[in-house]
């Protein structure tokens, strides 16, 4: 992917992150109420926005971007599948500097 294909896909991504962003802040459910996992749901696609912005920025990785984007992706669906740990998984992420 050359720079301008992926300059166009984090504008685009920055586009659907406001509007997925703005859903998250006017969705008024706290924790502990019926509708939190549904305001998660708009979470975590926000942050799958950033870890596609991570991803596909020109240059290297930044890894403790990638790292930041993964605990969180991973503490938000935890709530999801709380059978697979994922919460615990996030501990390893940070045990390793680059």
């Amino acid at each position: 992917m050359d720079d301008q294909a992926r300059k166009a896909l984090i504008d685009t991504s920055w586009t659907l992150h406001a509007l997925v962003e703005e859903s998250c802040l006017a969705h008024p459910a706290v924790e502990g109420d019926a509708d939190w996992l549904e305001k998660q749901r708009i979470l975590l696609g926000d942050m799958a926005l950033h870890l596609l912005q991570t991803a596909i920025n020109p240059g290297p990785v930044d890894l403790d971007k990638l790292r930041n984007n993964l605990n969180a992706i991973l503490t938000i669906s935890d709530r999801f599948l709380p059978e697979a740990e994922l919460k615990k998984v996030t501990v390893n992420l940070y045990r390793i500097r680059d």
